[in-house]
Order: C-alpha cells, then structure tokens, then sequence
C-alpha cells in the first residue's frame, strides 16, 4: 500500500529523473485537500453505520427485487452480509481518500473480488450502485458540514465502481 507522495516519488525514481512541474503539481494538489481528506475519513468513521444502513435503504428501494426470494438480499443472513459488504467498501475507499492513493483498494479490497462474487452469484451492478449511492451521501454530510468542494471524494469510489462493473460506469 502506498500513498500519494510514496507513488511519485517512486515512479520518478524507477524513471530516474527529478521531481517536475507535472509530478508536484499533483503533490500539491493532495497536500492542499489533507485536512479536508482527513475531516472527510473521520466523518465517515463517525457515521458508516448510518451512511450503509441510507445508501442500503435508497438500493432496496430502487431495486425492491433484491429483498424478494431469489434476490441477494433476501433472508436475514444474506441482507446482513450485503450490509457487512457495504461497511467493507466504505472503510477501504475511506483509507483510499486519506492516501489518495488507489493501491490499498487493489491490494486490500479488489484483488479477486470480482471473480469472487460472481462465483458466489453476488450481482455486481447492485454492488456498483450501492458504492455510487455511499459516495453522494458522504458527499451530503461534508456539505452539511461546509465543505463547499467535495470532489476530492470522488475517485476512490468511482475507482471501485470502475474496477468492479462489468461495464463502464
């Protein structure tokens, strides 16, 4: 796992050249949004269960076929499971968002899920739209809080959305 500084510096260094306008332009960026990248993590610590539990609530709603039988959250045990599901993808794009670095969620999270889920008949669609649906709330609550540019969250969820559909999202 890496961060944003840690990638740079060693892709300069694998291309053994100096650091550039076009490698700290990037750095300065992310330097620029840390605490915003940490006030974002801590909200969304504070609140994963409430943030699951809505974007859940907004799925099933959308997709009432999921609850009914033959659905993938139908029975107590497998809806608790999509909800565990949920809270994994939420805290592994969290670490993502501090590092702003994606390598933690290839290495920790994607690696394998894909085939996983589809050897498991989990629909990779509904989980794609359930990550969607956690990114807007998260993105709700730090505007609520005054944060006015909230785009610096988008990309390790789109990432994972990216990464995990079977079509481009």
């Amino acid at each position: 796992m890496q961060d944003k500084l840690t990638s740079v510096i060693n892709n300069c260094d694998l291309a053994g050249r100096f650091l550039d306008r076009d490698t700290i332009n990037p750095l300065k960026d992310f330097l620029e949004t840390g605490v915003l990248r940490v006030q974002a993590a801590s909200m969304i610590s504070s609140n994963a269960a409430e943030i699951v539990k809505k974007a859940a609530s907004q799925l099933f709603e959308e997709q009432p076929e999921l609850l009914k039988p033959g659905g993938n959250a139908y029975t107590t045990r497998r809806h608790a499971m999509y909800l565990r599901d949920m809270g994994y993808f939420l805290r592994y794009c969290s670490y993502a968002l501090v590092s702003g670095d994606n390598s933690v969620l290839d290495e920790r999270l994607l690696a394998g899920l894909k085939d996983t889920f589809n050897s498991l008949g989990i629909p990779l669609g509904p989980t794609a739209r359930s990550i969607q649906l956690m990114k807007n709330i998260v993105k709700e609550k730090l505007a609520a809080a005054g944060v006015q540019d909230t785009s610096f969250v988008d990309e390790p969820f789109d990432y994972v959305v990216r990464e995990i559909s079977e079509t481009d999202v």
